[in-house]
């Protein structure tokens, strides 16, 4: 198949994206729309909002993309977007606008997984020395998501474990919001835990040493709220709170992690690469913590950029080349999946061990 520019377009919760790579996967122009304003008074992303945001800013977005890209439609190759997991409103925009394009200059659509494209965002041309090659680990940490997946190709995954309550992100968010700090709470906390001893809390670190790689977060977050329920507070500061949480995030995370890379490389002996992506994986205290964890294991820890740690629509154009050189595109009567687990990927429904 002739390759040629692909446009992504990403929807999936609050941030509006758009970019344009070349067939190359050299990134020719990108923009985003953060969505923190529209949702900072909610404490929270509200659906509804999010999707008339979407509605509102996303056309602009792909015309600017476009204009700065020099291209015109009719030199796409394809168009991707977003078609899950996320809220269904927001992909609605997303796959909508990418149809409409795609039908107008008769191109392929490309609806991406979520989750794949946060997967394949390493392998993004430049950003490491030699490229992420098949198969590798991805530890995928963000406010919806925290899972530990054996990646051995396009399409190929196999999930080894996964949170059982809250995902990581949601911890933050949720911590940082009974320490009062705003909305998102992830960024807030991790800058009070930087003038905070985390020595000064003790916290229990739930599902460390246990068999397999599985998560468990609830627990942790029950304990901060119990700690500032407590009179009197001990001289405990709410930095040192933050503190002593993240670093028990961090202990936890770093405890499945290393499991984690023991079952791939039960599964996959020539494994070395343990990638961590998602919006959680710009916390500076946790790639330093997956790092020592990686190195004591024989892996070496890989992540992108911050910028492209959090939902962007550099990484769904992306997901979209790997598919189309694969000649995998989708139909237009595609549905967009508020639920999409990277195991429905497989294609001719093989199982992937």
């Amino acid at each position: 198949m002739q390759m040629g520019a692909l446009l992504g377009i990403e929807s999936s919760c609050d941030d509006t994206g758009a970019a344009v790579l070349d067939a190359d996967g050299r990134v020719l122009a990108e923009a985003l729309h953060s969505q923190h304003a529209e949702h900072a008074a909610f404490g929270g992303v509200v659906p509804e909002v999010a999707a008339r945001a979407h509605l509102h800013h996303l056309p602009g977005l792909v015309r600017r993309v476009m204009r700065e890209a020099g291209l015109g439609y009719a030199d796409l190759a394809g168009v991707a977007a977003s078609g899950g997991p996320g809220l269904i409103g927001g992909l609605i925009v997303g796959t909508g606008l990418a149809k409409g394009i795609a039908l107008a200059q008769r191109r392929p659509f490309l609806a991406i997984n979520h989750l794949e494209a946060h997967a394949l965002t390493p392998r993004l041309p430049g950003l490491f020395d030699g490229g992420a090659a098949f198969p590798y680990l991805l530890l995928l940490l963000s406010g919806g998501h925290c899972q530990c997946v054996a990646v051995a190709g396009v399409g190929r995954y196999r999930r080894l474990g996964g949170t059982v309550d809250d995902a990581v992100g949601e911890a933050f968010d949720k911590v940082a919001k009974l320490l009062g700090l705003p909305w998102p709470g992830g960024p807030a906390l991790e800058a009070l835990a930087a003038r905070g001893d985390p020595r000064r809390i003790v916290l229990p670190r739930p599902m460390r040493g246990r068999a397999g790689c599985d998560f468990s977060f609830s627990g942790l977050k029950t304990a901060v709220a119990q700690r500032l329920a407590a009179d009197p507070p001990d001289g405990v500061s709410p930095a040192d709170i933050a503190a002593g949480f993240q670093a028990a995030v961090v202990d936890i995370l770093a405890d499945r992690a290393r499991h984690a890379m023991r079952m791939m490389r039960a599964l996959h002996p020539e494994a070395r690469l343990l990638v961590v992506a998602g919006g959680v994986a710009a916390n500076r205290a946790i790639r330093t913590g997956l790092a020592e964890a990686a190195a004591g294991e024989g892996f070496h820890l890989v992540a992108p950029p911050p910028r492209l740690c959090t939902d962007n629509a550099v990484m769904v154009a992306w997901a979209g080349l790997e598919r189309l050189r694969l000649g995998r595109t989708d139909t237009m009567d595609f549905a967009p999946r508020p639920r999409w687990p990277l195991e429905d990927l497989a294609p001719d429904g093989h199982v992937f061990i």
